[in-house]
C-alpha cells in the first residue's frame, strides 16, 4: 500500500481572473514564447481548506493573529506602523491547521512547524496551446443616461467643492466636458483547459510528531492532546477516530468541489471540473489526463487533450462536459459525485492501514 494517493484534475476555465490585487498571474512559456495564466498552489490550497472548513458543521477556520509594530517617530510626527509576519494559532484541534499545516517562529517561544499532509501544484494549462492569458479589455462605468439624478462634484486644488455657477465658468473657459462615466481598465482574463495536481500523504494526515528536538507541537500542547482523547502510537499521536471521520468526509467533497472563490464578481466562472484521475502512483495520473501533439503546419506545437482508461492503477471520473473537448470518452452525469465517494473510501482505506 503506497503512503500516498494522488489526484489530477481537469477543469474548464472560462474568461476569468484567478486573483485580483495584483491582476490575473501568469508565467512565460518557453517553447511558445507566450505569456501563460495560472493559479498559484498556495491560492489552490487555500481554495480546498475554505471548502472544507465551508462543508462542516460548526468549524470555523483557524483565529489568526494579525501583528504590527509601531516606529519610533521624530518629535511632533505621527507614528507609523510596519506589518509583521502574522501567527497562527499552531493547533492541531482546528481542521484547517491539521490539514493545512503551519510554521511559526515566535520571539521568547519555541519554533513549532507542521508540513501539510497535502501536496498542491498550481493549477495551470494542460498545454500551452490549450489556453491562453486574454488581452487587457475596457470597461466603463456609466450614469450619463440620467443627468438630473447624479451629480458630478468638482473641487478645486486645495480640495474645496466649487459651486454650480463656479463649474459653468470653468467649463466654458476650459471648452471642455465632465461626463458622468468612468472608463476601466479591467485587466487580462485566464480561459482554456487547466490541470492542477494533489498528493495526499495518508501517515501524516491525522497524526502530529511529539518529537520536541524539531518540534510540531509544544509539550504543552501534547498533554492537553491527550487530555483531549488524542491517541498517543510512538513518537505520534493521532486524532480521535470520530474527528478523523468528520475530517475525512469535508476533504474529500473539497477535493473534488473546490472554487476559487477570490475572483471578482464580474469575472466568474463555474471552472467545472471536466476528469478527476486517482492512483497510488503519480507517473499515471499525468498519462491518464494529459495533451498530445497534434501534426499541424499551421500552428507549431499545437496538442490536443486525452483521456486514457487504459493507464493500469487510475481511476478515471468523466463528467458529460468533458466531451466539448474530448471524442469517444464514457461519462456520466454523477461521476463527481462517485469521485467523492471514491476518494473519500480510499482515504479511509489508507488511514486504516497507516495509523
Amino acid at each position: 500500500m503506497s503512503r500516498f494517493i494522488y489526484i489530477r484534475g481537469l477543469r474548464q476555465v472560462e474568461h476569468t481572473v484567478f486573483g485580483v490585487s495584483d491582476g490575473q498571474k501568469h508565467y512565460w512559456d518557453a517553447l511558445t514564447n507566450k505569456p501563460q495564466p495560472y493559479s498559484s498552489g498556495q491560492q489552490v490550497k487555500r481554495s480546498i481548506l475554505d471548502a472544507m472548513v465551508e462543508s462542516m458543521d460548526g468549524e470555523r477556520r483557524a483565529p489568526i493573529t494579525f501583528n504590527y509594530q509601531l516606529k519610533k517617530a521624530k518629535a511632533g510626527e505621527v507614528k507609523q506602523s510596519d506589518q509583521k509576519e502574522p501567527w497562527n494559532p499552531c493547533d492541531p484541534k482546528y481542521a484547517d491547521q491539521l490539514i493545512g499545516g503551519w510554521m511559526r517562529a515566535q520571539k521568547g517561544a519555541t519554533a513549532v512547524k507542521r508540513r501539510s499532509p497535502l501536496s498542491i501544484s498550481a493549477m495551470r494549462p494542460l498545454h500551452p496551446s490549450l489556453a491562453r492569458l486574454e488581452d487587457s479589455e475596457s470597461g466603463t462605468f456609466d450614469r450619463s443616461d440620467q443627468p438630473g439624478y447624479h451629480k458630478v462634484r468638482v473641487t478645486d486644488e486645495k480640495g474645496d467643492e466649487l459651486s454650480p455657477e463656479e463649474i459653468k465658468a470653468y467649463l466654458t473657459e476650459a471648452d471642455k466636458t465632465l461626463p458622468m462615466r468612468n472608463w476601466l481598465k479591467l485587466g487580462p482574463r485566464a480561459n482554456g483547459l487547466f490541470v492542477f495536481d494533489i498528493a495526499v500523504d495518508l501517515t501524516t494526515l491525522f497524526s502530529v510528531s511529539t518529537n520536541q528536538y524539531d518540534p510540531e507541537i509544544t509539550e504543552e500542547q501534547i498533554a492537553e492532546l491527550k487530555e483531549e482523547g488524542w491517541r498517543e502510537v510512538g513518537d505520534r499521536l493521532y486524532a480521535p477516530t470520530e474527528r478523523q471521520s468528520q475530517i475525512l468526509k469535508a476533504l474529500a467533497k473539497a477535493i473534488v468541489n473546490w472554487r476559487i472563490t477570490s475572483n471578482q464578481s464580474r469575472t466568474f466562472s463555474p471552472q467545472g471540473t471536466l476528469a478527476l484521475a486517482v492512483s497510488n502512483n503519480a507517473n499515471s495520473i499525468i498519462n491518464a489526463i494529459r495533451a498530445d501533439i497534434v501534426e499541424d503546419a499551421t500552428q507549431p506545437y499545437k496538442a490536443a487533450p486525452v483521456i486514457d482508461d487504459s493507464i493500469d492503477g487510475v481511476e478515471l471520473f468523466l463528467a458529460p462536459a468533458v466531451k466539448g473537448f474530448v471524442s469517444e470518452v464514457v461519462v456520466d452525469g454523477n461521476a463527481m459525485n462517485n469521485a467523492e465517494q471514491y476518494i473519500l473510501q480510499e482515504l479511509q482505506k489508507g488511514v486504516m492501514q497507516t495509523s
